[in-house]
């Protein structure tokens, strides 16, 4: 999970209400459902001390936010009477979570909401095409369409020599079209680093349009057969294609990950330590490119005066001056204090066995 998104809310003055429930929608009764799921989580969140403006946030955000399609999880974090994330999961989680705490708890989040990476999509025919480009973040920062000039685009029958002229012409107009098109695709590609880049829409133009793609951007960029330019096209079976890719490149940059931890911990130098006390070392140095969490259970960690300053045991944070120390959960520390130093996290499940819980690939020696 890129946690660049999350600077804002872990910077926020807590305390933090962290939810996370199943938010299904595919029965007659699913609002019904969902008003009782959150009179639930809101008692929960009230017995803990939370306060009615926080739950009242929450509670609008809710009850009146968009209903999602099928099978879904939802994932809400506040701070005092400000709902700070509201996303939909990709899948529910196993059990629902109402946690109110000091820092928010963002494991969950890394477990079933991590964003798709960057991407773009280009629906594109013999005269142009449509290009949506989505960052990071899930934020759509580029929606056009670039064409070209359609005049006596269509080939001609016969063989007479004016014709053949007509077609030579037509065929450069489509040609001059589709690498306008690529050109643009190239460059949005670019500056948003984005790791997919699809072509769809009628075949010779979508093949065409990845081969007038510059190579570093060419070499992430896959057709689909789904989606058309022409009226009365149906987008939602490029969008169900775009979806399955899409889910494909999220896991393979999670399993790529693990694969990579697992690799330089099997080195006497590798860049990976795992265990509570090397990953709080490694996190007070920002040192930690990827945090890698499995199952810590209840464990805790000594925190100092900055959300990043973690210790497995108070000594190590007193000898540097530190007297602002206290005890938190290493499942909400550790997390928050990745994301305070720009480190990317991954849940690993039950892919690899961490040392307590915890693993991380280093950025240097």
């Amino acid at each position: 999970m890129d946690t660049a998104r999350l600077r804002e809310l872990v910077t926020a003055d807590g305390p933090f209400a962290s939810v996370y429930f199943e938010d299904t929608h595919d029965t007659e009764d699913a609002s019904k459902q969902l008003e009782l799921k959150w009179r639930d989580l809101r008692e929960q969140l009230s017995g803990q001390g939370a306060d009615t403006s926080m739950l009242d946030a929450l509670e609008a955000s809710v009850l009146e936010g968009e209903a999602p399609v099928g099978v879904s999880g939802r994932a809400l974090i506040a701070a005092g009477d400000a709902v700070l994330l509201d996303q939909h999961l990709s899948e529910p989680p196993a059990a629902s979570v109402a946690r109110l705490s000091e820092r928010p708890y963002l494991v969950p989040l890394a477990e079933h909401g991590e964003l798709p990476p960057p991407h773009v999509v280009a629906v594109v025919d013999s005269v142009g095409a449509d290009i949506t480009a989505v960052d990071e973040r899930g934020n759509i920062v580029d929606a056009r369409t670039v064409e070209g000039n359609e005049h006596h685009i269509h080939k001609p029958r016969g063989g007479a020599w004016a014709h053949r002229n007509i077609q030579q012409h037509a065929e450069e107009l489509v040609k001059q079209n589709i690498e306008l098109a690529a050109d643009h695709v190239g460059s949005v590609a670019r500056r948003i680093g984005a790791s997919l880049v699809v072509s769809a829409g009628a075949p010779e133009p979508r093949k065409a349009l990845i081969e007038a793609l510059p190579e570093t951007v060419r070499e992430h960029a896959t057709e689909v057969g789904a989606g058309g330019r022409h009226p009365g096209s149906s987008g939602q079976e490029l969008d169900h294609q775009v979806n399955e890719l899409l889910t494909e490149a999220t896991r393979q940059r999670r399993e790529n990950g693990v694969d990579r931890f697992t690799a330089a911990l099997a080195k006497p130098t590798g860049l990976a330590v795992q265990g509570i006390e090397a990953v709080t070392t490694a996190l007070r140095e920002a040192n930690v490119e990827t945090l890698l969490v499995g199952d810590p259970g209840d464990a805790e960690v000594s925190v100092g005066s900055e959300p990043y300053l973690l210790a497995a045991q108070e000594e190590a944070l007193r000898t540097l001056g530190d007297e602002n120390v206290r005890r938190a959960r290493a499942d909400e520390a550790l997390p928050v204090a990745a994301a305070m130093t720009d480190a990317d996290v991954i849940h690993v499940g039950d892919r690899v066995d961490l040392t307590e819980g915890f693993g991380a690939i280093l950025r240097h020696d």
